[in-house]
């Protein structure tokens, strides 16, 4: 599984072959079973997940008792609680699998042993997450400026894998629908 990872990682930087050997010893590989939560709002967040294969979701409770979908992670994706990774504190997010996934976790007291190591992961977790805030901005551009159709539409355009993935209540609740609002927007677009 680490050569997924291992494949990502010298998308970003370059890493030599004794190095690769070592960064296997750093992960633990595990799998999810389909709405089996890797994390939950509550628990003390210690690991952050790469996304072997498989499909998971980030969410919330809100007071009123809904659950609100904030992202999604597929294949080469990271995620985690990430406030809560670095401070080991307590998580304000759960992650569930959509699908059966399979992952690669670190917990935050071996990833600071690894990049004691080998210090040029540092340039590659930089540019991996300065990449994955660039699209919550965009994201919450789109939010802001789209109207809720829009969204959809462009969403169904830029992201066709996430509805063949996706249940349509995570989809909505990612969106900010109601999954009956939704409904009507697909069966829209789909005369």
């Amino acid at each position: 599984m680490t050569e997924h990872l291992v494949a990502h990682i010298k998308k970003f930087i370059s890493l030599d072959a004794e190095k690769i050997r070592l960064l296997e010893s750093f992960f633990e590989q595990r799998t999810y079973r389909k709405k089996e939560v890797l994390l939950s709002e509550g628990d003390r967040c210690y690991e952050k997940f790469f996304i072997v294969s498989g499909c998971v979701h980030l969410s919330y409770l809100k007071q009123n008792g809904i659950e609100q979908t904030t992202d999604f992670a597929l294949e080469n994706w990271w995620i985690s609680d990430f406030m809560a990774f670095q401070n080991g504190s307590v998580a304000q997010f759960s992650i569930r699998a959509v699908e059966k996934t399979e992952v690669l976790c670190i917990s935050a007291d071996r990833q600071r042993k690894l990049l004691d190591l080998m210090p040029e992961l540092n340039a590659y977790f930089h540019l991996v997450f300065q990449r994955a805030f660039a699209a919550s901005q965009f994201r919450f551009r789109l939010l802001s400026e789209f109207s809720k159709e829009d969204l959809y539409r462009h969403f169904k355009q830029h992201f066709p894998e996430f509805l063949q993935r996706v249940p349509q209540y995570l989809l909505a609740s990612f969106l900010g629908f109601t999954p009956e609002y939704l409904s009507e927007i697909r069966k829209k677009h789909l005369s």
